[in-house]
């Protein structure tokens, strides 16, 4: 039978936590989701070489990222995620008139109208064009040099709309500071999708990485509707499987079997992780328990996970020599949980190059 317990059991795993994904590369990890919320760029590379076991570092990540093995865009809603080159087109083709719509009130906000944005991006484009990466404020200023107001929030959403159009995307890091690039120069044009076809990529690729869940997760996730979701689902055909709990279906890959999860194991989630931020209707599965007291989930700590249930919150600060992670426990560790804790402080310690203290205590 499967009950709330199976279903997040089995999420873990499709997620990449709950056992190893079939990856061996940031990139390969990358795509198996689709995409990856990469709003905060340094604790998202932690997510991405969670899934790697191990075998990646901080470093690593970063030359991934300069290489052009994953990209940085606003796509499926109005945040960053990493993507493949090879997926971006095709996501941002169907997802971007979805995230254009939720910025109406922005764009109106901000007096941004089609002509003045298409005279932006064109602007920028221009500014890109022969390999050139310029960071946000370069852009500001070429924009100002031709009478066009570009700052803060402003900016912002005009350099959205050219990703969204697929004029740009990030480039690699000058020192800290993130960069633009010509999107065409990042991941050259291919063939584009038909909307069905990509559709039911889209649909599957989630259920895929993201199943047991629900329509109207992926419908938060991706911003598509939820008749476009359906259509999908009924194209979809025998790609994907749903199974109905408590009046709720789910739908997974087809195939899909149960898991069996190590519950003294501990995983040290950024706030933005995949397992976290993909899920509205069935977010409740995380906290089974109810232990957080109706905590909110995503916010500027780490979460941490005991099993498949969220047990707590962490925050790393990098000092000379060693990263102390704090740790703060809803409920105290039962004793067979705490070499875990250690293990996990570990494995970000390994990623960071420098040995992990924990500091834990109860919330």
């Amino acid at each position: 039978m499967v009950d709330d317990a199976e279903l997040v059991r089995r999420r873990l795993r499709t997620v990449g936590l709950g056992g190893p994904l079939d990856a061996s590369t940031p990139g390969e990890v990358v795509g198996w989701f689709g995409a990856v919320q990469s709003q905060d760029y340094h604790p998202a590379k932690w997510g991405v070489a969670q899934r790697l076991g191990g075998a990646v570092t901080d470093a690593d990540l970063d030359r991934a990222f300069a290489d052009g093995e994953l990209l940085r865009t606003h796509v499926l809603r109005p945040t960053w995620h990493f993507v493949t080159p090879a997926d971006i087109r095709w996501l941002l083709a169907l997802t971007g008139p979805r995230v254009h719509v939720l910025n109406g009130y922005p764009y109106r906000r901000f007096e941004l109208d089609d002509t003045l944005l298409r005279r932006a991006a064109g602007l920028v484009a221009d500014a890109l064009a022969g390999g050139v990466h310029l960071t946000r404020p370069e852009i500001g200023a070429v924009l100002e040099r031709h009478g066009i107001v570009a700052e803060r929030f402003r900016l912002a959403y005009i350099l959205m709309y050219a990703e969204l159009e697929q004029v740009v995307c990030n480039g690699p890091l000058r020192g800290k500071q993130h960069t633009y690039a010509l999107l065409d120069e990042r991941a050259p044009a291919i063939a584009p999708l038909d909307r069905d076809e990509a559709l039911v990529r889209l649909i599957v690729r989630f259920f895929t990485s993201h199943g047991p869940a629900t329509a109207k997760d992926l419908s938060w996730w991706s911003s598509l509707t939820l008749a476009d979701i359906a259509t999908g689902l009924a194209a979809a055909g025998d790609a994907l499987e749903s199974i109905d709990v408590d009046g709720v279906t789910y739908w997974s890959a087809a195939g899909a079997a149960g898991a069996v999860v190590d519950e003294t194991a501990v995983h040290l989630l950024q706030a933005y992780d995949e397992y976290l931020v993909g899920y509205t209707e069935s977010k409740r599965l995380l906290d089974l328990g109810d232990v957080t007291a109706g905590a909110r989930l995503d916010v500027a700590n780490g979460v941490l996970l005991l099993g498949t249930q969220v047990a707590g919150r962490w925050r790393r600060t990098l000092k000379a020599g060693e990263v102390v992670l704090d740790v703060g426990l809803y409920e105290p560790l039962r004793a067979a949980a705490t070499p875990g804790l250690q293990a996990a402080a570990d494995g970000y310690g390994a990623f960071v190059g420098r040995p992990a203290t924990v500091v834990a205590s109860r919330l």
